[in-house]
C-alpha cells in the first residue's frame, strides 16, 4: 500500500519546468556561478487583501475572502487588528483583511496566470515598476481590482477590491531577484527612457 507524500501530485507547472531547464542556466551564466543552490529561487508568493470597509459591512469580508480563495486556489486566512485605532473606529480583534501564502506548485501556477493572463488584462498596462524591491531581494506590487483574474465572474462582483502581491526570493540582492523575475517573464516597465 502506497503512502501519501507531502508533495502534490499531478503535472509539473510550466514555470517550474522553465526554471529547472532554462532559468538556472541563464542565471548561472549571468552571475558566473556553477553551484545551483547559490542561485536565486522563488520561495513563496503572499497575496494580501486589506478590507477596511468590512468594519461597516461584515458581508464584504466574507466575499473578499471567497474571491481571494478562488484566485489563489486555497482558503485564505482572515487577519484581525492587533491594536485599536480610534480615528479609524477600529477595535482590537476586528477582521480587517485576508491573506494567502502560496508555495510549491500552486505558487508557480499562480505566477503563470498572473504573468500571462491577469497582467495583460489591466487597462492601459505599460509594465510593472522595476524599483519596488525592498533591499532584501523581495518584490511587492499592487493590483487595484480583483477582476483581472479569470476565476472571478464579473457579473457576481458587487465591489472592486485591490490586493498586494509579494514575491519572496532566496537572494538578498535586488538585482539578482529582478533578473530572476524577468526570466520568469515578469513585464517590467522600461524606465530608462
Amino acid at each position: 500500500m502506497a503512502t501519501a507524500t507531502a508533495t502534490e501530485s499531478g503535472p509539473t507547472p510550466r514555470l517550474l519546468e522553465k526554471y529547472n531547464k532554462e532559468i538556472v542556466g541563464a542565471l548561472g551564466k549571468k552571475f558566473n556561478r556553477t553551484n545551483r543552490l547559490s542561485l536565486p529561487k522563488l520561495t513563496k508568493i503572499v497575496l494580501n487583501m486589506g478590507v477596511g470597509k468590512a468594519l461597516q459591512d461584515k458581508e464584504r469580508m466574507k466575499l473578499a475572502a471567497e474571491q481571494l480563495g478562488l484566485i489563489a486556489g486555497q482558503r485564505p486566512q482572515v487577519t484581525k487588528a492587533r491594536m485599536a485605532v480610534s480615528g479609524f473606529r477600529l477595535r482590537e480583534g476586528n477582521e480587517i483583511g485576508c491573506r494567502v501564502t502560496l508555495r510549491g506548485k500552486r505558487m508557480y501556477e499562480f505566477l503563470d496566470r498572473l504573468i500571462n493572463i491577469a497582467l495583460p488584462r489591466i487597462r492601459d498596462f505599460r509594465g510593472i515598476n522595476p524599483k519596488s524591491f525592498d533591499g532584501n531581494g523581495n518584490y511587492s506590487m499592487g493590483l487595484t481590482e480583483q477582476l483581472v483574474f479569470p476565476e472571478i465572474d464579473p457579473d457576481k462582483v458587487t465591489f472592486t477590491q485591490g490586493m498586494d502581491i509579494t514575491f519572496v526570493t532566496t537572494t538578498k540582492n535586488d538585482d539578482e531577484a529582478r533578473e530572476l523575475l524577468r526570466l520568469f517573464g515578469m513585464p517590467f516597465r522600461d524606465d530608462t527612457k
